[in-house]
């Protein structure tokens, strides 16, 4: 049987731990809220762009129209943007996008078409590596965080660009979570 003193080191010992996690509750509480403000302010914008791609792509011909918008005429070769995070502990936001991934991916090969992967950040690139790393074109990290660059969005749409003008895939597709 323990001693009283070894009962009251454990129990200031469990003290101590509360109160340390307690205060990471506020610092994640914190930067959650930061986040959210930050995606509620962003959302117009996003909404506007959707906007103005529907009505660039409905109002451009086939002939005039950009190649990117109006497409290649072709479905065969699918390129699926898989955006996840680059660090975890984040609950089910990684293996949602993981778990849809998957599906997309099983989904257009049992369809006869070829997928390919690009991989915008480390948790569900590694998390696929084992069952659909030979897909993978191309793999980019340690660009997201708690603000993105509009450079690094710019190189993500460079890779995407640079490959349908080169003619290795058909349709684009983007993979991540939407928030509500």
């Amino acid at each position: 049987m323990p001693s009283l003193k070894d009962l009251k080191t454990r129990i200031n010992s469990v003290k101590s731990t509360q109160k340390i996690t307690s205060a990471m509750k506020m610092v994640a509480a914190a930067k959650l809220r930061r986040a959210q403000e930050a995606a509620e302010q962003g959302r117009p914008y996003a909404n506007r762009m959707r906007q103005v791609i529907a009505s660039l792509a409905a109002k451009s011909d086939g002939a005039n129209g950009p190649a990117l918008l109006v497409g290649n005429g072709k479905s065969d070769t699918h390129l699926l943007v898989v955006m996840s995070a680059d660090r975890g502990l984040c609950g089910g936001f990684n293996g949602s996008i993981t778990r849809q991934t998957r599906n997309e991916v099983s989904r257009l090969q049992s369809e006869g078409k070829t997928v390919k992967l690009l991989m915008v950040g480390r948790k569900s690139a590694d998390a696929l590596r084992r069952d659909l790393g030979d897909l993978y074109i191309d793999r980019l990290e340690g660009i997201q965080g708690t603000s993105v660059s509009f450079a690094d969005a710019g190189s993500i749409g460079k890779t995407i660009r640079d490959g349908f003008e080169a003619g290795d895939f058909d349709i684009c597709t983007v993979i991540y979570n939407r928030f509500v």
